[in-house]
This record gives C-alpha cells, sequence and structure tokens, in this order.
C-alpha cells in the first residue's frame, strides 16, 4: 500500500527548504516511523495526490526553554478545527499562550522561559508591497524573514524579552497601521508580478522610518532600543524575483493529483515547472499545510494560458 503523508508545509532548514511530512496510518492511529522531508532542492521533483479532503491536525508543541520544544503528534489524527490543530490538542498547545503574554502574563514555565530571551522587531514588505511588523527571538532572527518570504525587510527595534517585543508590535500596528500577518496566497500571487527592487523598498523604508520615528518618541516603555539593520535574503530569491512571465499555478493544491519540478523557492512559494511546456508557475506551497498526501508517478496538465507579454 502506497503511504501516506501529513504534510505540515514548508519548512527552512540550514541546508535549504523541505516539505515537512509525518506518516500516517490508515487505521487512524499513529505512526511510529518518522517520515523523511522531502527537499525543494532545484530540480527535485514533487508528484502527490491529495489522499483525504479536508485538513488534518498537526499536533502541538510542548515549550521546555529558550531552544528546547517537543511536537506531540495529535492522538486522533483528528481534522483540524483552528487552522491546523483540533481543539483538543490547541488547549494543549503551549505556544498559543504567546500572542496574548504581553496583556495576560499566563503563559507555561517553558514558554516564559523562552519569552525572557531578546526579541527583534522586523518591518517586512512582500512582493506586491504589502507590509508587515513583526516579531523574532534573537536566534531566528534571519529564519523567520526567510521562512516568511520577505523580500524586503529591516530590524528596527531590538527588545529585552518577548514581553517587551509584543508592546512594540501592538503600538505599530496602532499608530502606524501595519498589519501583523499576510496572508500566504497574497504572497504567492505578488510574485507573478513583483514590483520594481526600487518601489519596494521605498515601500519598506517608509514604515520602517514611521516606525523608528514611533519608537524613538517612546510608547511608555523600557527594555528596547532602536536599531537599524537591513535583511540580506537568500542568493536564491533574485532568481525567482527576476524570473519575467510567471503565472499562477493552475490548479488548487489542496484537491487532486499534481507533479511539477522544482526550480527555486522563496518562503513558503515555489518557482516551478511543468512537463511539456516552457512557462513558469508560482506555486503556493502553503496549501498543504494539513493535507494528507500519497506520492506516485503524477504530473500536472497543462493549462490553457498565455505567456505574458510584458
Amino acid at each position: 500500500m502506497t503511504p501516506t503523508y501529513l504534510s505540515s508545509g514548508v519548512t527552512w532548514r540550514s541546508s535549504g527548504p523541505v516539505l515537512s511530512l509525518h506518516a500516517v496510518q490508515e487505521d487512524r492511529e499513529p505512526a511510529d516511523a518518522p517520515a523523511p522531508d522531502l527537499p525543494l532542492t532545484p530540480g527535485a521533483r514533487v508528484a502527490f495526490e491529495v489522499a483525504d479532503e479536508g485538513r488534518f491536525c498537526l499536533g502541538f508543541h510542548r515549550v521546555h526553554g529558550r531552544d528546547d520544544r517537543t511536537w506531540v503528534r495529535c492522538a486522533d489524527q483528528a481534522p483540524a478545527e483552528r487552522g491546523s490543530p483540533c481543539g483538543r490538542c490547541f488547549a494543549q498547545d503551549d505556544v498559543r499562550f504567546m500572542h496574548d503574554f504581553h496583556r495576560s502574563g499566563i503563559a507555561p514555565a517553558g514558554l516564559k522561559r523562552y519569552l525572557e530571551q531578546p526579541h527583534w522587531l522586523y518591518v517586512a514588505t512582500f512582493a506586491d508591497g504589502s507590509t508587515k511588523v513583526g516579531t523574532a527571538s534573537h536566534p531566528r532572527k534571519h529564519a523567520r524573514l526567510v521562512e516568511q518570504g520577505a523580500v524586503v525587510a529591516q530590524f528596527v527595534a531590538y527588545a529585552a524579552d518577548g514581553r517587551v517585543v509584543r508592546v512594540l508590535e501592538d503600538g505599530v500596528t496602532r499608530a502606524v497601521g501595519l498589519q501583523q500577518a499576510v496572508r500566504s496566497g497574497v504572497k504567492a500571487t505578488a510574485l507573478c508580478a513583483p514590483l520594481a527592487a526600487a518601489r519596494l523598498e521605498h515601500v519598506n523604508d517608509g514604515f520602517a522610518l514611521a516606525t523608528r520615528g514611533l519608537l524613538e518618541g517612546g510608547l511608555g516603555i523600557d527594555g528596547y532600543e532602536v536599531v537599524r539593520e537591513e535583511f540580506e535574503p537568500p542568493a536564491s530569491w533574485s532568481a525567482v524575483l527576476g524570473h519575467a512571465a510567471l503565472q499562477p499555478y493552475p490548479q488548487p493544491l489542496t484537491t487532486g493529483r499534481h507533479g511539477f519540478t522544482v526550480q527555486h523557492v522563496l518562503g513558503p512559494s515555489a518557482l516551478v515547472a511543468l512537463d511539456g511546456t516552457d512557462l513558469r508557475f508560482i506555486a503556493d506551497l502553503a496549501q498543504l499545510k494539513g493535507r494528507r498526501v500519497r506520492f506516485g508517478a503524477f504530473r500536472t496538465p497543462i493549462p490553457a494560458v498565455q505567456e505574458s507579454l510584458f
């Protein structure tokens, strides 16, 4: 029987991006054997069918300290209820306290230890000019922006801990109007017709300037300093942004059968080639998060599209 895997989407490791996979048993019992992640290196073949309708729970995390956490598989392999977890796993997830800790002060001891380390505040801009404010722990400062697929970004503040940085983040959202999330679908679509690099830098500079001005004026709290540091994206970013006439991937990755060759990955999005055409497509691989897949000799049909003349 062809094995079924639960995908948790794209993960960026030190060796590059991978499609993270977890083994699933057909009798609904948790699988003991770890599944090999699928490297998304240039030339990698990704061919699969979506095995079941809907999204499934990705389990939960126990946080033990600054760089120590344990992933716990969903015992029921249940359908997802709140984005990626089921209700039972959501209730057990330590990470869920992170986003409200600066207001409530409530968090498990391990998560409190994690939040005690220094954090960074950044302003990130994506290929269509969409811009957000966000936070990253000190060890994941660069990785956070890579996994999100930021095209241009700047670090604007260095905070003593995770509580302070989230107070700053909320203050910037209120005063500057920056959102705290940009959907993966928006990021992928934007890569088909990205704004010019100079335009994106201008947009990012404007928001970063406004954010630093706000922080320098003070938000009534201590424990941070304003900084000026640019994010340097991976060299592979330019191969995607410099590619002309890109098309959106022709089918939703949430159903059906697919087969394509990866050329480059930018954040959660992939520049892919289909058999039988010179056109190139942008696939939003974040759509695979929480999906059950089976690999096989599949190929995506060539869509009836016309290459852009621009």
